[in-house]
């Protein structure tokens, strides 16, 4: 039989979907693994891991940043430009994919969550939202630059250390040269010159790209007189 204190006792009470703290278990962890690939030292298998996430988080950033354009694209160009970059936008998915994996075996742990990504990249976010599709085009040029700059680079880190992990760059360097090749022929001239030539900024590459289809509109509109 209850006594006449009918006061529950919430000292040791845990609220539904709660634990306490003394019964939470750590079960997850940013910490290497304890091996790394057969042939690699544990000191080499971290070089490698850093240089791929900074690789990883870069194309990350490059695949939200090519959906965000497949979606404010506008213009005469809109349906081909929008189309390419979905096209381009599947093919990065799978190097980011392939960067994460090798990670992964080399005894790392890859994160392509978005708060790190923004708290380790050395770039700002991509500066166009609703553009002409070739203004776009011209920004991104930029955008595919430093990319490519990036990892020529960590081939030259990586390749002294591990040739499986250099052929991998290697390999996925020559993937986003086509695509920036793709992305330059639209702005590229019959004598090899290119509409944002000398921009030092995405939104100054932009800006040359749209100057320079207006004029040239104007001289086509002119001549059919």
């Amino acid at each position: 039989m209850h006594t006449a204190n009918t006061a529950t006792d919430t000292s040791s009470a845990t609220h539904p979907g709660t634990l306490d703290a003394d019964r939470v278990r750590t079960v997850s962890s940013t910490r290497r693994a304890a091996f790394t690939v057969p042939g690699i030292v544990a000191a080499d298998g971290q070089q490698l891991t850093v240089a791929l996430q900074q690789r990883l988080t870069s194309l990350v950033d490059l695949a939200l940043t090519l959906k965000h354009i497949h979606w404010n694209v506008v213009g005469p160009n809109f349906i081909g430009v929008h189309e390419l970059l979905d096209a381009q936008h599947a093919g990065v998915q799978v190097l980011v994919d392939d960067l994460a994996e090798r990670i992964s075996t080399l005894g790392g742990v890859p994160s392509g969550l978005a708060g790190r990504i923004v708290e380790t990249r050395t770039w700002s976010d991509y500066s166009l939202d609703r553009a002409d599709a070739i203004a776009h085009l011209g920004a991104l040029d930029l955008v595919y630059q430093g990319i490519i700059g990036d990892h020529r680079g960590a081939i030259n880190v990586v390749g002294d250390i591990d040739p499986v992990t250099e052929d991998l760059l290697i390999g996925q360097t020559g993937v986003l040269e086509r695509y920036h090749w793709i992305v330059r022929s639209h702005l590229a001239d019959w004598a090899g010159g290119m509409s944002n030539a000398g921009a030092r900024s995405e939104m100054e590459a932009a800006s040359a790209v749209a100057a320079k289809n207006s004029r040239n509109a104007t001289r086509i509109g002119d001549t059919s007189r």
